[in-house]
């Protein structure tokens, strides 16, 4: 199953957590130091909860769409690069604690959008050779 992920960049992950189970009555699928995910079956969403600065206002970070397989995300690869977009990828990194491997591009506005699979759980949050700026592993700068 196919479903869209949400990234933000929140001031008080506490306070995030406790919200947004209440708003989608699910509790994290994953919970780290500065990270947090909610697996939420309906609307089908992956929203990614990323610790930022205390007293800023939440922020978008990046959207994607999470897939079930490597092949999954070598077909989008393809059909974006076969629709002229200008594509990344990334295979076999360590990000938002997990194992990925992800093809990334860039809207007009600059807007980061990445199709990955999770692989399996990793240690670490990890870090995106993509990244040109900010400080989120899961945001390709551009």
């Amino acid at each position: 199953m196919s479903r869209v992920q949400l990234a933000l960049n929140v001031p008080d992950l506490d306070a995030s957590v406790v919200f947004y189970a209440k708003l989608f009555g699910v509790e994290p699928a994953k919970r780290r130091p500065g990270y947090a995910n909610f697996a939420i079956a309906e609307p089908p969403l992956k929203l990614v909860l990323i610790e930022g600065e205390a007293g800023q206002e939440t922020r978008l970070d990046h959207l994607g769409v999470e897939v079930d397989s490597t092949d999954q995300v070598d077909a989008a690869t393809g059909r974006l690069e076969d629709a002229g977009l200008a594509t990344f990828e990334e295979n076999d990194t360590s990000c938002c604690y997990a194992l990925q491997d992800k093809v990334w591009v860039h809207g007009p506005g600059k807007e980061p959008w990445e199709v990955y699979v999770v692989k399996g759980d990793a240690d670490r949050m990890g870090g995106s050779a993509a990244l040109e700026s900010g400080d989120a592993c899961c945001s390709s700068g551009g």
